[in-house]
């Protein structure tokens, strides 16, 4: 038997706007909802049997193995070089922007937050632990993506985006290790959901080398661990598309939520200019905003050598001033810190809709973030793939 996330929607049959699959597949919409979806994550240990019968019930959306998850480790930078101010802030725009993110809800799934260090004084955290780690946070991975989002000033320097948001939603979705599974992720994105987020931050990836090399350790040929977790990976992959379907049709009764992801740091363009891993999930799933790093250079924004390929956009990501915890500021690099740049602007595009007449929704917002990206911001050969339709910006 193996651990498998369920994903039903427990809205009245005669309500619901989804049909049908098969095996892993998700469920697509077959007509407009009259009731917003209801959806529901839960766990079960499954035997392949079992699994072929739940894809049959009517309220499972979907079904995928539980995976190991990890966050998007981020590169240290040596203290001589650590930079002294948050230069992504001027990059995006958002030093001149009118906007604050007042009203905006965000949440960050992540390793937790310090929620007493003086970046979030006046914020109110709602903090859940689905880990098992227990909350706060001890990685401090989290804490510093939250900082670049929302943080206010710390000591007379200016590390946040949206320092006016004033309600943040904190899922510590990985343990104190920076370790978790799928599951985690699942339920901290449908409490996200459930609570009203308009932006929910991901600086975390699924960590499909990982289970094959822990399968090889533990004795499985090699050929047989690559199947089992590439059964896994697509899996989880359809499980994230049925969500976000399941989110979009909601969006019909409420105004939906922008969700972000780090591209991830597997590739290495400094050890050979080929060598590029493309985006995974969650960065790579259906109506998620994937977000590459840039460093700053001489003649324009270089894509970071670590930087995976192939996203939607890219934000500062190299040498990056964010809060630590215990107070203070440390700087970081890595698509973990491009990605809560995204999430920073998009919630003053939310303010920024939300003063027009113009209907304020998580399409209308990600519309703007597409639409505003600047493509002539680069040094020369910057390869468009690389670096997705150009820098974010700031309304």
């Amino acid at each position: 038997m193996r651990s498998y996330v369920v994903l039903r929607d427990l809205a009245p049959p005669s309500r619901r706007g989804f049909r049908g699959g098969n095996g892993f597949e998700a469920r697509g919409a077959s007509a407009a909802p009259s009731a917003p979806p209801r959806p529901q994550v839960d766990t079960a240990a499954l035997t392949p049997n079992e699994v072929r019968k739940l894809t049959r019930d009517p309220e499972v959306q979907a079904v995928a193995p539980v995976i190991p998850t990890q966050l998007i480790r981020p590169l240290q930078v040596d203290a001589a070089a650590a930079a002294q101010q948050a230069w992504g802030i001027a990059a995006v725009g958002a030093a001149e922007s009118q906007y604050s993110g007042s009203g905006v809800v965000m949440a960050v799934l992540d390793t937790g937050i310090d929620k007493a260090h003086t970046a979030f004084a006046g914020v109110t955290l709602v903090e859940r632990d689905f880990s098992g780690s227990g909350g706060g946070d001890r990685q401090g991975h989290g804490t510093h993506c939250a900082g670049t989002i929302f943080g206010r000033d710390v000591s007379g320097t200016r590390i946040g985006i949206a320092r006016g948001v004033q309600k943040a939603l904190i899922g510590k979705v990985l343990g104190d290790d920076g370790g978790g599974d799928s599951r985690m992720i699942f339920q901290g994105l449908q409490w996200a959901l459930e609570e009203g987020a308009d932006v929910i931050s991901m600086s975390l990836g699924f960590d499909f080398p990982g289970a094959v090399r822990r399968m090889v350790e533990q004795g499985w040929p090699a050929d047989l661990a690559t199947s089992v977790a590439l059964e896994g990976y697509r899996g989880n992959l359809r499980m994230f598309d049925a969500i976000m379907n399941m989110a979009r049709a909601r969006m019909a009764f409420n105004t939906g939520a922008v969700i972000v992801a780090a591209a991830g740091n597997e590739s290495r363009r400094d050890q050979n200019a080929q060598y590029e891993i493309a985006v995974s999930i969650p960065a790579a799933a259906e109506g998620v905003v994937s977000v590459g790093a840039l460093a700053e250079g001489h003649g324009g924004y270089g894509v970071a050598a670590f930087s995976n390929t192939l996203p939607q956009v890219s934000a500062p990501g190299v040498n990056i001033l964010s809060a630590t915890p215990g107070g203070g500021v440390r700087a970081l690099s890595g698509t973990s810190m491009a990605c809560p740049h995204v999430a920073g602007v998009a919630a003053l595009w939310w303010e920024a809709l939300r003063a027009t007449p113009v209907p304020a929704t998580a399409t209308a917002v990600v519309a703007k973030l597409l639409a505003s990206a600047r493509a002539g911001v680069f040094a020369q050969n910057v390869d468009v793939a690389d670096r997705g339709l150009g820098l974010i910006t700031a309304p």
